[in-house]
């Protein structure tokens, strides 16, 4: 890899050169006063984590590299055309038995420190050689000021945090007036009160910049583990830096030895070649091909095997970039494709699908801080968005100029609706304490909260009113096919935002809600009340929790709907009737369920009185058979009326206007009954009772049934004194009506959704009325040839019984006195307190 060539010498190995005594004296410094007291804090109590102490090296580096570029636009002696600017990490364990876990070398190729800087940026706690670089560059441009994070002295101090020793090496990039650059040392222990700042004894092996070599502790070796590495740099600064960081490590493989197995394969080879025919005198002087003899085959003959060759195990330098992904949230929206967004989100937040969409935006929160911001669409709802009951948001990643601070939003994170967003907001400026582990003020996470809700909601908007489309494969239109994906993957999210959402909320999530109809399939809202008929003033729908829409649409509350041309909206899913009840009304139509009472069309005055005279004269005709069912239904319904809803089917169970729909029974009944709801129950019993039967006067079975009322005289049906028997015998005409009857009534109930009083009383008199049709005696008894059980046990259950095993007869006692003359325990089972207690419970004797 010549490309790296000039950076690895930034790569040596320091174990033992950086502590050779130099021909130099060292210089020794004592720390600035409370310098050592404040560092143990640093060290023991300022950052919560100690693996934090890479991201702050890390940013040390990227500040120290940002730097030299900076200044090099106006001084161009300090950095060659094509010299690499770059952040290398070396891990290198140290044999077993040293005390060590080995070391961590963090190198970059930026402006490097004098001796001088040395000791003033790393002797002085908090000195920051940004802040002052910063002071002098006042006059640049903000895109010249680059991204420069943190307090290099405190940052540095973090090293501690796993190091008994550190070693920083540095050469400035900018040569001195009248002499060479020479690569300085500062040392330094966690417990010393003192640091050392001398000449390399190694030389000049940095061409400019810093390398940190710190001693890693044997309780902290997990960070000489090249994967632990990885993690931290993926979770902390895989975008803290547009600067390539590299991962160098020693990886050991076992490969052929070419050199000690050229010899005897080649013999061997030459041993086991077959020979070669002789050629002929004529093919002498002429080319010809040259036929070798092959040897028999022979089953005997096992094919020949060449020897494996010997192996040995050689280590190789690897070099790995940990950070190949830009952050691509600070680019130009217009320079990034899709494809690219898709990789990052993948590659992020280690999902394997692609997004369904995303929006890239910038912005300021209202409290002058900006950012920018990248959100996505996953492709689907978290696996527990549904199990868990509180909102868990972990994929907003919150970063500050690019280095990752939190994902958890604490108090401040997102209504549990949009749980599911994923997203990146990295601002330029936090009030974050000092370790820059939490945010001081929550200000701004109430900001932003708030900021992704309303960003979230404009795209979806802006995904469900694109234009329709036409695909250039097939040439057929695609309007709304995007929001189609993102509708089967979170609309029953949105449904709950809708639902428990702010007003404002509510509505633009209300007009996001898609709906299945008897007509169409994905309809929102706004497109209904755009496509309702003339005079209509209400929005119908249907609830089926559990049904599949097609067959939701073949209810028999909507035949005479769906006959008539009007659109009523399928209800599927548990909480879909609890929101439209939720919104009132919606463009101005209120909601109406077409499964209770009170249905109009909204057409009535067009032709009132032609309905009304209509309605009169089949009031008058079935007024005996309305006055019989009433009498035949007292109890079990309200009222018996003609029906406007029913086509073809011949009657209906359908709910008062204020009772319980089939639908939100269902509901009510899947919910956990407590103690406290009880005192209702009786409020729930009386809703129930709220229904009324509807009969199709159109029907050949409710015409069928008047003829035989008209001939019956139910009227003077009179009950006598006792109350439990009628004044008149009942004929068999009027009994078998009385069985089609409630069999009517029970159909009824299960085709409107509603469950029958008893099953069993109704499948007996369904069992009837088909033995009647075949000519079957309804009184004949099915043929009864059951095998009775065994009698009843008596006597102890002996679990060592064995059937059929004969017992021994002793003729005489085959022991003698004295062979157990030994005292059993009183207990030969666990004295645990469970097993004493349910000793004590049982009340058995002590063996």
């Amino acid at each position: 890899m010549r490309f790296f060539q000039a950076a690895l010498l930034v790569l040596p190995w320091v174990a033992s050169a950086l502590g050779q005594e130099s021909s130099t004296p060292k210089e020794k410094h004592e720390y600035q006063s409370d310098v050592a007291r404040l560092r143990r804090i640093v060290i023991n109590s300022l950052y919560s984590h100690r693996d934090v102490f890479l991201r702050e090296l890390i940013s040390n580096a990227n500040d120290a590299l940002e730097k030299l570029r900076i200044t090099a636009l106006t001084d161009k002696s300090l950095l060659q055309a094509g010299e690499p600017l770059n952040i290398t990490i070396k891990l290198l364990p140290s044999p077993a038995g040293t005390g060590e876990a080995g070391r961590v070398v963090i190198t970059d190729t930026g402006v490097g420190m004098t001796p001088e800087e040395l000791t003033q940026n790393l002797g002085t706690l908090a000195k920051s050689g940004t802040s002052d670089f910063l002071v002098q560059a006042e006059g640049a441009s903000t895109s010249q000021q680059g991204n420069l994070i943190g307090q290099f002295g405190l940052g540095f101090y973090s090293s501690f945090l796993v190091a008994d020793h550190v070693y920083v090496a540095s050469v400035p990039a900018a040569r001195p007036e009248g002499g060479e650059r020479e690569q300085w040392v500062f040392a330094s222990g966690a417990e010393d009160q003192s640091f050392e700042v001398y000449p390399d004894p190694r030389g000049r092996t940095l061409e400019h910049g810093t390398e940190i070599t710190l001693v890693v502790r044997d309780d902290a070796k997990e960070f000489v583990d090249p994967k632990k590495v990885k993690e931290l740099v993926e979770k902390h600064s895989s975008f803290s830096t547009t600067y390539p960081i590299y991962l160098y490590t020693l990886i050991t493989e076992e490969v052929p030895d070419e050199e000690a197995s050229s010899v005897p394969i080649a013999e061997s080879l030459e041993h086991e070649a077959p020979s070669a025919s002789p050629k002929s005198e004529a093919d002498e002087d002429s080319e010809a091909a040259i036929v070798e003899d092959l040897p028999e085959e022979s089953e005997d003959t096992a094919p020949v095997t060449p020897p494996l060759p010997p192996m040995k195990n050689v280590t190789r330098e690897v070099y790995e970039q940990l950070n190949d992904q830009p952050p691509i949230w600070v680019c130009d929206a217009k320079t990034v494709s899709d494809e690219e967004y898709n990789e990052f989100y993948k590659s992020t937040f280690k999902d394997s699908h692609d997004p369904l969409a995303h929006l890239h935006f910038a912005g300021d929160s209202g409290s002058t801080v900006s950012f920018k911001s990248l959100l996505y669409i996953p492709s689907e709802l978290p696996p527990d968005f549904w199990s868990s009951q509180m909102s868990r948001v972990n994929g907003v990643r919150l970063m500050v100029k690019r280095v990752f601070i939190t994902n958890d939003l604490g108090d401040d994170a997102l209504p549990k609706w949009i749980s599911w967003l994923r997203a990146i907001v990295d601002a330029d400026d936090l009030p974050l304490n000092v370790s820059r582990e939490q945010l001081q003020s929550t200000k701004f996470l109430a900001q932003i909260k708030s900021i992704l809700v309303k960003r979230a909601i404009s795209l979806l908007q802006k995904l469900a009113n694109a234009p329709p489309s036409i695909n250039e494969e097939t040439g057929e239109e695609e309007g709304g096919a995007k929001y189609k994906e993102v509708w089967k993957a979170i609309g029953s999210a949105i449904k709950m935002g809708a639902m428990e959402g702010s007003a404002g909320q509510k509505n633009k999530l209300g007009s996001l809600t898609r709906w299945a109809t008897n007509t169409r399939e994905f309809v929102g809202l706004d497109d209904y009340v755009s496509n309702r008929k003339k005079g209509q003033k209400q929005i119908f729908y249907l609830a089926g929790v559990g049904q599949r829409a097609e067959d939701l649409a073949k209810s028999v509350f909507i035949e005479k709907l769906h006959a008539r041309g009007y659109e009523v909206l399928l209800l599927t899913e548990p909480m879909d009737e609890i929101l439209l009840n939720s919104f009132q009304r919606w463009g101005g139509l209120t909601f109406q369920d077409v499964a209770k009472k009170g249905l109009k069309y909204g057409d009535e005055d067009l032709d009132a009185e032609a309905d009304k005279t209509e309605q009169a004269t089949l009031a008058v005709r079935f007024a005996p058979l309305l006055g019989w069912l009433k009498q035949e239904y007292k109890g079990t319904v309200m009222d018996v009326v003609i029906s406007n809803r029913l086509v073809t089917s011949p009657c209906a169970i359908v709910a008062d206007q204020y009772g319980y729909s089939a639908n939100m029974e269902r509901l009510m009944a899947a919910q956990q009954r407590t103690a406290k709801d009880s005192a209702n129950d009786w409020m729930a019993e009386f809703a129930r009772k709220q229904r009324s039967l509807e009969i199709n006067p159109k029907s050949p079975l409710i015409e069928g049934m008047l003829r035989v009322v008209q001939g019956l005289d139910w009227e003077e049906d009179v009950l006598s004194d006792e109350g439990d028997k009628p004044s008149r015998e009942i004929t068999q005409a009027e009994f078998e009506l009385k069985e089609v009857a409630q069999i009517l009534l029970d159909g009824a109930l299960v085709r409107s959704g509603f469950e029958v009083s008893d099953p069993n009383t109704f499948f007996s008199r369904v069992d009837i009325i088909l033995r009647r049709s075949l000519g079957v005696s309804e009184t004949a008894q099915a043929k009864v040839d059951v095998r009775p059980a065994p009698p009843v046990e008596t006597g102890p259950l002996d679990w060592n019984f064995k059937q059929h095993e004969p017992e021994l007869e002793f003729k005489e006692d085959p022991f003698e006195l004295g062979d157990f003359d030994y005292e059993l325990p009183k207990n030969p089972f666990s004295q645990e307190p469970e097993a004493k207690a349910f000793d004590e419970a049982q009340g058995h004797d002590e063996l």
